[in-house]
């Protein structure tokens, strides 16, 4: 059973941003204007596990070309895929409220 938090909304964030967030020098287009992608998390301690994506909460908006590289690419070392995906699932995050696009409640 999947325990994994799933939030499609979420997810759809990625796709309002334009300017890819995990930024791979070499790979990067640099925007997008179809929107970016959901780029989850390869790290266990998110929920990433065998053919299970992380929790929906840990992504970074990215271009595809930094997406595909991230995921299956072979430039980067395993500690410059994480972090790359940390700088942007910060950057992402950080996006996100500042547009008001997630609002924190009490």
């Amino acid at each position: 059973m999947n325990n994994n938090y799933r939030n499609r909304r979420l997810l759809d964030l990625a796709h309002r941003v334009q300017e890819c967030q995990l930024r791979i020098p070499g790979v990067c287009v640099g925007h997008s204007v179809d929107g970016c992608e959901p780029a989850h998390s390869n790290q266990s301690r998110h929920g990433k596990g065998g053919a299970m994506k992380a929790h929906d909460i840990f992504h970074a908006a990215a271009c595809h070309w930094c997406h595909a590289e991230l995921d299956q690419g072979k430039k980067l070392s395993r500690e410059e895929r994480r972090n790359y995906w940390q700088d942007g699932f910060e950057r992402t995050w950080l996006l996100y409220l500042k547009q008001g696009w997630l609002k924190v409640t009490s």
